[in-house]
């Protein structure tokens, strides 16, 4: 039985048809609760830890909070500590699936007290997508697509990292699909003065190459095929000049504490850090970085800049 609140009194509304109980407050999802009570947050992380403490403040002992969102480990260790005196189970239940989760369910990473966990088994278990058609019984929940990770923090530690390799592989695709883009470059013509380097063998870059179905073809039992290549595939079948798209791409904090979190344990990450740091660079960082370049470069050869 869900009890469910959301500023958006429509979201509410939305979900009471389809069989929820609605609250006006969270102060009123709170009273409709038996307890124990399992409150499970879906914020963006600025403001998860505040609602929580918020929350947290007319919970009782044996309640539980489980943070579905993106957060900081970090965040959740602390508020584990804190919430613990209360007698108050904090769960840090790091979720993907994306947009299409209500189809395919939920791939969680779970942490918090193990008790707490076992008692909630049947909400993960309920969310998460199930074995895999034709596959031997599960002899884990990790099998059946969710995972009980470890203390307070580990869920979402996991989520993170998970988040930096999807930034690595998205990256990744982009690139190569960048290079077959430009195949096709010993067909155009190219300028021959001093700020222009040569095309040395324009007869080996002459490929005509249909993208949307080099992906599409990629789909089917190559190595590098994915839900992510299904995506992409499916991005370029419907729109293959991309139109629409300014190419910013923005990184809602998982690669960053990936990155923060590698440099600590000092393990090298570059593939991690080089997609991030790309992303930055999308979004106009690399702009002055560029024109200093571009400064340094006329001062001590006199280039002036090649327009166009």
């Amino acid at each position: 039985d869900c009890v469910v609140f959301d500023t958006n009194a429509e979201n509410v509304a939305r979900l009471s048809a389809k069989g929820a109980t609605g609250a006006t407050s969270a102060q009123d999802l709170l009273a409709k609760l038996t307890p124990p009570r399992a409150v499970w947050l879906m914020l963006p992380a600025a403001i998860t830890t505040k609602i929580a403490r918020d929350l947290a403040a007319q919970m009782q002992r044996g309640d539980a909070l489980i943070d579905g969102g993106n957060s900081n480990y970090r965040d959740a260790v602390d508020l584990g500590e804190e919430l613990s005196a209360q007698g108050i189970d904090v769960i840090d239940a790091g979720t993907s699936g994306g947009v299409w989760g209500l189809e395919r369910g939920y791939c969680l990473m779970i942490g918090g007290p193990k008790a707490a966990v076992q008692r909630l088994d049947p909400i993960f278990a309920a969310l998460a997508p199930g074995a895999e058609p034709g596959a031997e019984p599960a002899t884990s929940s990790a099998q059946l697509g969710y995972l009980h990770c470890g203390v307070t923090g580990a869920g979402h530690f996991v989520k993170m990292v998970h988040n930096g390799i999807e930034y690595g592989v998205m990256q990744a695709y982009a690139e190569g699909l960048n290079l077959l883009h430009a195949a096709n470059i010993g067909n155009q013509d190219h300028g021959a003065d001093a700020e222009t380097a040569p095309m040395r063998d324009p007869k080996y870059y002459r490929f005509d190459l249909d993208l949307p179905e080099v992906t599409e073809v990629w789909r089917h039992s190559s190595v590098i095929s994915s839900w992510l290549l299904d995506l992409t595939a499916g991005a370029l079948k419907q729109n293959r000049q991309l139109t629409g798209f300014a190419g910013r791409v923005s990184d809602s904090g998982e690669g960053r504490w990936t990155l923060a979190a590698a440099t600590d344990v000092g393990v090298p990450a570059p593939v991690l850090a080089s997609a991030l740091f790309a992303r930055f660079s999308s979004r106009g960082e690399a702009d002055f970085a560029n024109q200093m370049l571009s400064a340094m470069r006329q001062a001590f050869g006199g280039h002036d800049e090649k327009k166009g």
